[in-house]
């Protein structure tokens, strides 16, 4: 056959038919959006990338796949398009429509990354009700015979186990007991808050502080007086309030009386 026998190209078939289908990818835009005025301008086509060969077959054989691009005008969805993805066999002219998807752009509003639930989670979160359950790899927890048996590695463990984990599967790692140490020192009973640093004295030398047994003893414990703003709660060793059992009055004369725990009379008579 010689170049003037091989038949021209009509010029009503396309060069390119997926690229010609921009109303076809519409359409399937428009169906799955429900409604007309949800699809907007055509935002361009783009070919899909694809690998030299897929399960040993070449690409040039499966067929070509190329993306429309839509506006999107559906409310709450501003900056995101409709993907249709339009695929046809090489050499024939018929089109169809791979799948449709609403896709985020470069300046859509996205929701933040999905976070687990237990880091989610702060503390006063639960109510009355909630259950939470631990996990299974919860670095705050190890297994009760697992301090006996490691006790060179974490010493203050194994008084942990003795004293408290008397038919208990686990128990409060070391770095379980530093956490919760470090923030109960650093919240409203610790050294730090403003009733500690005008205490007269520290709650390791007061008579109603009730230390922790086990590894925590020398560290925090639980205040047993009824006037104290921390009673009934875990306090550290070094916090301190008014209420100290060796806050006393002493008076040098009779005209004069001397505040040793900082008391403020002006609210009552000394008599």
């Amino acid at each position: 056959m010689t170049e003037s026998s091989v038949p021209a190209r009509s010029d009503s078939a396309p060069a390119d038919p997926l690229a010609a289908a921009v109303g076809q990818a519409r359409a399937a835009a428009v169906e799955t959006a429900g409604d007309p005025d949800l699809v907007g301008d055509h935002l361009g086509a783009t070919r899909e990338p694809a690998e030299p060969t897929v399960d040993g077959v070449a690409v040039e054989d499966l067929g070509e796949v190329l993306t429309h691009t839509f506006a999107s005008r559906l409310p709450g969805y501003v900056g995101w398009h409709w993907a249709v993805t339009l695929a046809r066999v090489p050499g024939e002219d018929a089109v169809t429509v791979d799948e449709v998807v609403l896709l985020p752009g470069d300046s859509a509003l996205l929701a933040p990354a999905w976070v687990p639930w237990h880091e989610r989670l702060r503390p006063g979160d639960l109510s009355v009700g909630d259950v939470l359950p631990s996990t299974e790899d919860d670095p705050r927890l190890v297994p009760a015979y697992l301090v006996q048996d490691d006790s060179a590695e974490d010493p203050e463990g194994r008084v942990v186990a003795e004293e408290l984990a008397l038919g208990r599967e686990r128990v409060m790692s070391a770095e379980g007991r530093s956490e919760a140490v470090g923030r109960w020192a650093a919240g409203e009973f610790g050294p730090g808050a403003p009733m500690a640093r005008q205490a007269p004295g520290p709650c390791s030398t007061c008579g109603f502080y009730l230390p922790l047994a086990g590894s925590l003893r020398q560290r925090v414990g639980a205040c047993g007086n009824v006037y104290s703003p921390a009673d009934g709660r875990v306090v550290a060793a070094d916090y301190g309030c008014g209420a100290h059992s060796q806050a006393t009055l002493l008076a040098d004369e009779a005209t004069e009386v001397v505040r040793t725990a900082r008391y403020d009379t002006g609210a009552f008579d000394v008599l």
